[in-house]
């Protein structure tokens, strides 16, 4: 029997976590809204629903543990962005327009098979091709009723050609993700000895990666492996950063949070900012 029951509980306050700009800020591609805003999503093989009601953000979970730290709960983001006040007029709309983002804390392997995905990709088609891949390849997950999928290891994906991923229509990244996935089975790239170590010393071994470059590598190490200090630059980032700051603007100014005032930026900058 498929279990259907809620389990819901009160996680955070709305102001403190909005998930909306959180789920649609281009740092993850696996929570989905319905038609009352309600956010299904899967992470660590676990699913959860999210809303926001009264103020508070309640979240729908088999089990509530891993939850606080996928979303950084414990980490005072008020007092990080106080930080990035006073840079500029334009940063200080930037923090503004982007409160309640967080950075949340997924899964290494996933982040990296993700963003190697989203290079020169919009995030309809990256959460497209990413929900395929769990599909094809991940494990089946009921979850209230609706058959969900885990993200597949890779492990998994290591024993696969990249023929075999000519169902995801991911185009010319299909053995850029094969050979991710064999370093990362094999042990040749291990992700979580480069969550341990430096900001830089993990971006230069990612960027050894078939396929990788300053992009991806700076995601990655941002939303995956907790590098905060990293500062993933786009199309949107490049915009942005040459009408609204110097030209030899250093985002080392913005500290060992970099990757937040970037989410801000970028996520002001996608909605319309100007």
């Amino acid at each position: 029997m498929i279990a259907t029951e809620e389990k819901t509980a009160r996680l955070a306050d709305a102001g403190e976590l909005d998930i909306i700009k959180t789920f649609e800020c281009g740092q993850c591609f696996r929570w989905n809204a319905d038609g009352d805003g309600v956010y299904t999503g899967v992470a660590f093989g676990a699913a959860a629903k999210l809303r926001t009601e009264n103020g508070a953000v309640c979240i729908d979970a088999d089990d509530m543990t891993p939850w606080r730290d996928y979303f950084d709960l414990d980490r005072d983001y008020d007092a990080v962005s106080r930080d990035f006040l006073g840079i500029s007029e334009y940063m200080d709309e930037c923090v503004k327009f982007g409160r309640g983002i967080r950075i949340l804390r997924q899964d290494r392997w996933e982040a990296l098979c993700s963003f190697i995905i989203s290079q020169c990709n919009n995030i309809p088609r990256i959460k497209g091709i990413v929900e395929r891949l769990c599909r094809e390849f991940g494990e089946p997950l009921w979850f209230r009723g609706e058959l969900l999928y885990s993200f597949p290891s890779a492990q998994t994906l290591a024993r696969l050609t990249p023929e075999a991923l000519a169902p995801l229509r991911c185009g010319y990244r299909a053995p850029y993700i094969i050979d991710a996935a064999r370093l990362v089975a094999e042990g040749e790239l291990d992700l979580d000895a480069l969550a341990a170590c430096g900001c830089d010393q993990s971006l230069k071994a990612l960027k050894g990666i078939n396929g990788v470059g300053d992009k991806v590598a700076n995601c990655a190490n941002l939303f995956g492996l907790g590098h905060l200090e990293a500062f993933p630059i786009d199309v949107w980032m490049k915009r942005a950063l040459k009408e609204h700051f110097p030209p030899d603007f250093d985002p080392g100014v913005f500290g060992a949070n970099a990757g937040l005032a970037q989410q801000y930026i970028f996520y002001y900058a996608r909605s319309g900012g100007k």
